[in-house]
């Protein structure tokens, strides 16, 4: 099934476009000269696999890529945290929105990235997502709906608001759903379903509008979703994030030209939140999966 449709409300953006920059570039003090208080600790990331020309690694949920003079408060970046434990700068060939955790991957040389940067902009690197949303769906698809560039006042003070709507593609299949016996609305019952997304085309906060367009918001989503559902979550299952993770990434290797196919695990909360909703994580991969329940 494919929709296309356009929309006149949002605003584009350039998250498609790469232009490489390393920790060497971002004002980023190292997390083991800074002066912290007793009370902030770093988040914890991993490092999914490293050679001498890439890095990649799971970020979790609430982590910037890097600094932000809108985030001046913030002490800690994935892009500073890498740095600091591969010992050489990093370049950011992508992003991740600051609530969604997963896979973010990182070149080590200027060179590696701009190799990698023609991938992403060519649209040769898959990248699937889960994301828990509103409702059950039952049927796999493909939505092309152009979007306009969201953009925050001050930080995007040189974009044309009224700049047309720009392609955005994503494919989506659902994998599992589940009816709990509590009412977050007017409903006796809540439905809730865990989908794989795949974006063909990379805008702003695209699988969070594209869900909220076809009235499946995913969980958590602050600005797009639903509120009565995110607080539901917040106070029956004491968790508040976004309920969108990066699982993993597919793409030629710049250097050696091997295909790379880079996964991470879900994280402890999301497994507490399967085993609430009945859900068998073992029976989920990355590979194309049918609807399960």
């Amino acid at each position: 099934m494919i929709s296309k449709d356009n929309d006149a409300e949002y605003s584009l953006d350039n998250d498609d476009l790469c232009e490489p920059i390393s920790s060497e570039d971002i004002d980023m003090p190292s997390t083991t000269d800074t002066e912290l208080d007793d009370d902030l600790h770093p988040p914890h990331i991993d490092i999914l696999f490293e050679d001498e020309h890439i890095v990649a690694i799971h970020k979790p949920a609430g982590l910037l890529v890097h600094r932000s003079y809108l985030a001046r408060r913030e002490r800690f970046f994935a892009m500073q945290m890498t740095r600091d434990l591969v010992g050489c700068h990093v370049f950011p060939v992508h992003r991740l929105d600051r609530p969604t955790s997963g896979v973010l991957l990182f070149a080590k040389s200027s060179e590696v990235a701009r190799l990698l940067c023609e991938q992403f902009a060519n649209h040769c690197i898959k990248k699937h997502y889960l994301a828990i949303v509103r409702g059950n769906m039952h049927e796999s698809g493909t939505l092309d709906y152009a979007l306009k560039q969201e953009f925050d006042v001050l930080g995007d003070k040189h974009v044309d608001p009224n700049k047309a709507a720009q392609e955005a593609v994503t494919e989506y299949q659902p994998l599992l759903n589940t009816e709990i016996p509590f009412s977050s609305g007017r409903y006796p019952s809540s439905r809730y379903g865990l989908i794989k997304l795949s974006p063909h085309t990379g805008r702003k906060h695209q699988l969070r509008r594209h869900m909220a367009h076809l009235r499946h918001p995913i969980v958590g989503d602050t600005t797009h979703g639903d509120g009565k559902q995110n607080k539901f979550f917040r106070e029956h299952f004491a968790i508040n994030r976004l309920w969108l993770i990066a699982k993993s990434l597919q793409f030629i290797h710049p250097v050696t030209q091997q295909p790379m196919h880079i996964e991470t695990e879900l994280e402890l909360e999301w497994l507490t939140i399967f085993k609430e909703f009945g859900w068998d994580d073992d029976l989920l991969s990355s590979e194309p999966s049918m609807l399960l329940s």
